[in-house]
């Protein structure tokens, strides 16, 4: 007969929506794993989370009423201590077992049951018992407590509860939100476990509004489900109230008809999910006049602000119609709809007012307000870093092909000039997460053109893992001068990432470095530009430090800091390690990662090329061999004279050994021929030629000795092993492989 199935509920008030689906997903996972621990599941026990803007709640399936009894070996003492001359037990043996719950006048028989072993120091008596198997109302317990210990939850409140005792009184209890009912059943039996000021029982409640019975009774655990959807109106199940409300958003799109779609966003989905106990979704719309606004602003006054969903048409350009969730179902839902309408339309007209305000003021008449907002308290303000990142993009900007064309500069210019401008508008003031998106929009009103308002929109770019990255030139320049501004500023001042925590999103920005150089295939030095950035950096506040006495005070400790070398060798390491992390994500091994990145290629666009060369290389017959021979040339070099590794030529005059001979001839003709294939950029070539030394190469380490006697036939051929190493190592590093 199967074992009946497990329901906990915590009934509270609403939980945050946020953190609702991690909450939901801790605390059914927590009890699982620990009555899974204490021996209370089935091998094909299987749970079910529930989390719904009032519950946490988990079922779990074949759970047993009693843990089997486990043999438990325990260690008491060495031989030597436990027993006496005769075998009978001593007093500090006899003091154990009692501990362990045997009684004196057990003693005796059990004496000549105790395991002897050898615990690696000395003989030792270990006695075995069977420990009786926990209940299923103690484990609860302790699972129930482990859940809600656990729970990430992002801000705990106190509240009071009424004592039960005779005298009034109030008890302190802390947790997410207040708790009102506890429900735990094993089949029909009401497991008697108890948290929070709560004592377990089969009660709990519905909808607010909507439920056909309140409270609902739970007759046995497998019917939580359904009771709480048929009386309770309530989809319990995050994940299936999530299904049902996307459901819905298409089957509502649907009915307005023309191709429109809900704007697809996860974390809205997640959010509203946690809002609504069953969803109920409704069609609602704005003026038109509206949609002269930037579609960002709106669609994120009505995503962040009122929880909406907009729908897009084909072409993904916001229609003056929306979806509400609702959490109630009238018959009649004009109320409902009309409401939404009501309270939509002043944040739409906030918005149309910002824009128009902003549209008042050139970006360009907004660039002196910059020197009044501080960035950092190190490193100036909005302005002065404006200044430097302008200075840097036209360095940047020289270094590229189109360096020489006075337009291309100019536009560099401006945008790098006018990037930060919008951060005084009124609309970035409301709603942060536009800034860049509206510089764009007030640029092109400004009539800066099309090249030049991308690349301002652009410039933060990209936002996020996986983002897209600035369209044109321009923005890709101003892009890589605001990232690397920051991360050298940054690691001037010693402000670095620490754990999880990235105020300046320093990672995100290293990233955005290392995707820019690759994906747009710039062939420039990743080395050059941070020299570039603590050069502009340093001029910059060499200036602000002669011109002010204040700001002398702040800015020469962090112009010490920014002379150190070590700053350009923390910020390159910072990238690579970042780079490093993406390519293993991407798929490559973590040894071809470690070959190529091991020579720190300053050409980041040269990186992808590099590993598939190395892919390639490790694919024939001859790069196992090659590969160790590497590393071992690379370990004689290490140990051998300094002179040894400076010596230049190799004198044939000097070789004995016909290997050394024919590995030298070979090399004399297999190098030039892949250094070749390497200043053309085919690495896979280059690698592949430079297989074919292998037999040589072979017939060198089973011939040759390599420390001979002879200082100078030693030295000469070390100098030949140092060739063979360069030769073999300008790709990657192919001791790596090994």
């Amino acid at each position: 007969m199967n074992a009946p199935s497990l329901l906990v509920e915590l009934f509270v008030e609403e939980l945050p929506p946020k953190a609702l689906k991690k909450l939901g997903e801790s605390f059914a996972s927590t009890l699982f794993d620990q009555l899974q621990a204490a021996g209370l599941l089935s091998k094909d026990s299987a749970i079910t989370p529930f989390a719904s803007p009032r519950r946490l709640g988990a079922h779990i399936t074949r759970v047993q009423a009693q843990a089997q009894d486990k043999p438990v070996q325990q260690k008491l003492m060495p031989v030597s201590v436990g027993l006496d001359a005769s075998g009978q037990a001593t007093p500090a043996l006899i003091k154990k077992l009692a501990a362990l719950g045997v009684a004196a006048s057990e003693v005796a028989s059990v004496v000549p049951q105790l395991q002897r072993q050898s615990d690696g120091k000395a003989e030792t008596l270990y006695y075995d018992s069977m420990v009786k198997g926990a209940s299923l109302a103690t484990g609860l317990q302790t699972a129930l407590d482990a859940a809600l210990s656990r729970l990430p939850i992002p801000k705990v409140m106190s509240y009071q509860l009424e004592t039960d005792c005779e005298l009034p009184g109030w008890s302190s209890v802390h947790f997410v939100r207040p708790a009102h009912r506890l429900v735990a059943l094993h089949g029909d039996q009401v497991v008697p476990i108890q948290t929070l000021g709560l004592k377990a029982d089969r009660i709990t409640h519905g909808h607010r509004f909507e439920a056909t019975v309140d409270p609902v009774v739970i007759r046995q655990a497998d019917d939580y489900e359904a009771q709480l959807a048929q009386e309770g109106s309530v989809i319990a199940g995050f994940d299936q109230r999530r299904a049902e409300m996307v459901r819905q958003l298409h089957a509502a799109a649907a009915r307005v008809g023309g191709g429109v779609r809900p704007i697809d966003d996860d974390a809205l989905l997640d959010e509203v999910t946690a809002l609504v106990e069953r969803p109920n979704v409704l069609v609602c719309e704005f003026e038109k006049q509206f949609l002269d606004v930037p579609q960002e602003c709106l669609i994120l006054t009505m995503k962040a602000n009122q929880k909406y969903f907009p729908l897009l048409d084909a072409s993904g350009k916001l229609t003056h119609q929306f979806l509400v969730v609702s959490n109630i179902s009238p018959a009649d839902a004009s109320a409902v709809i009309g409401g939404n309408e009501r309270v939509v339309r002043p944040r739409l007209a906030d918005a149309k007012f910002f824009f128009d305000q902003d549209r008042k003021k050139t970006l360009a008449s907004r660039v002196p307000g910059l020197h009044q907002v501080v960035f950092h308290n190190k490193l100036g303000t909005q302005g002065e870093r404006t200044e430097r990142v302008r200075a840097m993009a036209k360095g940047i900007a020289a270094l590229l092909p189109q360096g020489q064309e006075p337009a291309f500069i100019q536009a560099v210019d401006t945008a790098a000039k006018l990037a930060k401008a919008d951060l005084l508008t009124d609309m970035v003031g409301e709603f942060p997460e536009l800034q860049g998106i509206m510089g764009g929009y007030y640029a092109r009103h400004d009539g800066l053109g099309n090249e030049v308002a991308a690349a301002i929109e652009d410039h933060y770019k990209p936002r996020f893992a996986g983002d897209e990255l600035p369209r044109n030139t321009v923005g890709v320049v101003v892009a890589l001068a605001d990232k690397l501004e920051t991360l050298v500023g940054m690691f001037g001042i010693g402000n670095l990432p620490t754990g999880d925590k990235d105020p300046f999103a320093l990672r995100r920005h290293a990233l955005g470095v290392m995707r820019m150089l690759i994906e747009k295939d710039l062939h420039v030095d990743v080395g050059a530009l941070i020299q570039l950035a603590i050069q502009v950096i340093q001029h910059n506040l060499t200036q602000q430090a002669q011109a002010s006495a204040a700001a002398a005070t702040w800015a020469k400790p962090v112009l010490e800091g920014l002379k150190a070398d070590a700053v350009v060798e923390s910020v390159q390491s910072f990238i690579f390690d970042r780079l490093a992390g993406s390519l293993r994500d991407q798929g490559y091994s973590a040894q071809e990662v470690e070959a190529v990145l091991a020579l720190r290629p300053q050409r980041l666009s040269d990186v992808p090329n590099r590993l598939a060369a190395v892919r390639a290389f490790a694919m024939l017959p001859e790069a196992a061999a090659l590969a160790a021979a590497n590393k071992r040339i690379g370990n004689i070099l290490k140990k051998a004279d300094e002179q040894a590794t400076t010596l230049a030529q190799v004198n044939t005059a000097l070789f004995h050994e016909e290997a050394e001979r024919h590995l030298h001839a070979t090399m004399q003709t297999l190098v030039p021929q892949a250094s070749q294939q390497f200043q053309a950029g085919d690495y896979t070539a280059s690698l592949q030629t430079l297989a074919a030394l292998r037999g040589p190469v072979d017939a060198f380490f089973d011939d040759v000795m390599v420390n001979a006697d002879d200082a100078a036939v030693r030295l000469n051929r070390l100098s030949l092993l140092k060739a063979l190493h360069e030769a073999m190592n300008r790709v990657a590093d192919l001791s790596r492989l090994a």
